[in-house]
């Protein structure tokens, strides 16, 4: 699992803080989890998204920059009532019917909310991983 690697929970926990989460400028942040070449995986970023919107990377093929990907994810900044914690229904089907994410190494896409850590399967399933600031080995959680 890409969690499993320091370097992948370090580049999501940059990503959470750059959403700038409950602030006035809260905006997702995300990225493509790729097999680098060198057998470990990397980070490659999108770029900034809006408050609760992010726009995804052409990966024709399950691949960026020719690596495949193993992952992606996105941040879920913002609380309150008028937003979601969990992944929306067109964070599942962006997964679900997207035919270059049929990789079979593909784990499925981690939505990063405030307390809870996501992860969207290929089946459109989701399920919870765990709490945010155990899972990126936060001490504690921004405003």
């Amino acid at each position: 699992m890409v969690l499993d690697h320091d370097g992948i929970r370090r580049a999501m926990t940059a990503a959470w803080r750059r959403s700038e989460p409950n602030g006035p400028q809260a905006h997702e942040e995300g990225g493509f989890v790729v097999l680098g070449l060198d057998g470990t995986p990397v980070v490659i970023g999108w770029p900034r998204g809006l408050q609760n919107e992010i726009f995804v990377p052409a990966h024709r093929g399950g691949r960026i920059d020719n690596l495949p990907i193993l992952a992606t994810f996105h941040t879920h900044p913002n609380s309150g009532l008028a937003f979601r914690q969990e992944p929306s229904l067109t964070d599942i089907r962006a997964v679900r019917d997207d035919p270059d994410l049929s990789n079979p190494d593909y784990e499925g896409e981690y939505v990063i909310s405030r307390s809870l850590v996501y992860r969207i399967l290929r089946t459109g399933d989701v399920i919870v991983v765990g709490e945010t600031q155990t899972i990126l080995k936060l001490p504690e959680i921004e405003a």
